[in-house]
């Protein structure tokens, strides 16, 4: 289901359940009942709790963004080592070269094809991953070269193999979603309280009463989609955070 489906119809249901709610707690309400009279005290916990949560909320955000930010750093930087490694074997003999380039493309598409569907679901990488990865390095380790020109290239391909290497160790760390699941009740808790506390503030049938209950309640749906969204360090589909693989590695069809 594409995410702004997602989006739209948690946020219309949202919608829904507090408009009802309002109109259903507004028929309990006595004629004679003066909104006035709500007591100062619950105003000022009423904003407390609302910035408090606000603060956490914002929190929440910064830190799965950040997460996300560093995980996609590391997938650039896995797919540019794997394309100097493809580019520099051109001073080798042809046969090693073709072999080393055959490797790499490999790599980069069982990554893309395979191996990013079972980050995003599972949270983990592939075993073939791992081997395709093996056999580029001993294809790059096991030549010997010949000339001065492949022995000043031999070395940086050693180091370039190798910052895939930890780049794909990264990538299998990150692949995890970044907030613990006591946040995320804390955030659905929070989020609850403080649309909940909107009833306290006894609001009316008046279309600006209700606009503004349901903007705000459509508001605190977003953010916490956002959070959701972002959560993902490699996005919830293949095409999202896979593209430097793609981009240095298109499809030769």
């Amino acid at each position: 289901m594409p995410e702004w489906l997602i989006l739209t119809l948690v946020t219309a249901g949202v919608c829904v359940l507090v408009l009802a709610a309002t109109l259903l707690n507004q028929r309990r309400v006595p004629e004679d009942d003066d909104p006035s009279e709500t007591p100062d005290v619950i105003e000022y916990m009423t904003m407390m709790i609302g910035v408090v949560y606000a603060i956490v909320l914002g929190l929440a955000i910064a830190g799965v963004w950040e997460a996300r930010g560093a995980a996609q750093d590391g997938v650039r930087t896995e797919a540019q080592a794997l394309h100097e490694v493809s580019e520099r074997a051109g001073n080798y003999p042809a046969p090693v070269r073709d072999r080393i380039r055959a490797d790499a493309r490999a790599y980069a598409d069982h990554v893309v094809s395979k191996e990013w569907r079972v980050m995003i679901d599972k949270g983990e990488l592939t075993d073939r991953g791992t081997t395709l990865l093996a056999r580029l390095r001993k294809d790059v380790t096991d030549y010997t070269p010949r000339t001065d020109r492949e022995w000043q290239t031999f070395q940086p391909l050693v180091e370039q193999v190798a910052a895939v290497d930890a780049a794909r160790e990264a990538r299998e760390q990150n692949a995890g979603p970044t907030l613990p699941a006591v946040v995320w009740l804390g955030l659905a808790v929070g989020a609850a309280l403080v649309i909940g506390l909107l009833f306290t503030l006894q609001i009316r049938r008046t279309p600006r009463e209700l606009a503004m209950a349901v903007m705000f309640s459509a508001l605190i749906v977003f953010l916490l989609f956002l959070v959701w969204d972002f959560d993902a360090p490699f996005g919830r589909s293949v095409g999202d955070a896979s593209s430097p693989f793609t981009d240095l590695f298109p499809d030769p069809r």
